[in-house]
């Protein structure tokens, strides 16, 4: 996949795991990047080498704030709207921002779009397809979402921003599209974040029990997050409008992962069973077709490397 020659992108929610590592991808391949974040849950510590970096502009504000947007000096011809607390422990901590930046946030970002003649691209999510009835989830499929669920103002704050950008799209012709990412890690994620891989692993690395919700048996399909990041930006320069689906194609079950990072790590943690939380999806995996045949874009690293991968990030980030 060949990169795309942005001249300057602006990245909300910039500060967080996956906005960081796209700003770091963007300046890499030459782009000036503005990332825009309010550090609710994102950190600047992931962007601290960066800001050494000509062409990087970090800005602290809320992509609520219209004025943050309109205001912003210069003209973007890449939007990347990212910024939204995507962890459960995260969502649930800040419902109503979680609605306010998947609805004001959105508008003001596509209205930022729009006024640049920019390339705007919307980072949905699998929560969309809720618990599936269908596997794996293809981009045609609705969902099984519950609209009043402990999930909900995550799930529901996506499905309106997809909404939203698709009649922005029809009533002003605005260039945009959207990524629905899968169960994304790596390095940058926080220990505390409440998803599985980042609490296994600092679980395991500090000898405590791993805390596997329910019997285990519940599937998730993990994608690295270079991968991750390659799917994005192979949509945001294909022109396509999307949905487009992002994510894993090996599926295993939480007790398996749990299990595999405590022989990765070396740990002498067991496993402990809690309570599995409502609504939480039983089964998870992408259909990736469309990105295979639209974007050439399919999954390198497995979820073996990619994990021993993650677990050198975390290890070091725990001696530092």
């Amino acid at each position: 996949m060949s990169a795309h020659a942005w001249r300057r992108a602006l990245v909300t929610g910039g500060a967080g795991f996956v906005g960081s590592h796209l700003c770091a991808r963007l300046v890499a391949d030459g782009t000036d990047v503005v990332c825009l974040d309010n550090l609710a849950t994102g950190s600047r510590a992931n962007v601290a080498e960066l800001e050494q970096r000509r062409g990087f502009r970090f800005v602290r504000a809320d992509a609520t704030d219209p004025a943050a947007l309109r205001d912003l000096p210069g003209r973007f011809d890449l939007v990347l709207h990212f910024a939204c607390p995507a962890s459960p422990a995260d969502y649930l901590r800040l419902p109503l921002e979680t609605l306010d930046v998947g609805s004001t946030g959105t508008r003001n970002a596509l209205e930022r779009a729009r006024a640049d003649g920019a390339r705007l691209l919307l980072a949905s999510t699998s929560e969309v397809y809720g618990d599936p009835l269908e596997h794996p989830q293809h981009e045609g499929y609705w969902g099984n979402v519950n609209p009043i669920g402990p999930r909900s103002v995550y799930d529901e704050s996506k499905r309106f921003a997809e909404a939203l950008l698709t009649a922005h799209r029809q009533v002003h012709g605005t260039d945009a599209a959207i990524v629905r990412i899968f169960n994304t890690y790596g390095p940058r994620m926080r220990t505390g974040d409440g998803r599985a891989v980042p609490a296994f692993v600092s679980q395991a690395l500090d000898g405590a029990p791993l805390t596997v919700a329910g019997d285990g048996g519940q599937t998730r399909s993990l994608c690295y997050v270079d991968d991750t990041v390659d799917g994005v930006l192979a949509l945001a320069a294909s022109g396509a409008d999307g949905p487009v689906n992002i994510g894993g194609a090996e599926e295993i079950t939480m007790l398996e992962l749990a299990r595999r990072i405590i022989e990765l790590t070396g740990s002498s943690s067991r496993i402990r069973f809690v309570e599995r939380p409502a609504d939480d999806p039983a089964r998870r995996r992408p259909d990736t077709r469309l990105a295979r045949e639209l974007l050439g874009w399919q999954q390198r690293i497995g979820w073996s490397e990619g994990l021993e991968r993650t677990i050198g990030w975390f290890t070091h980030a725990v001696a530092a």
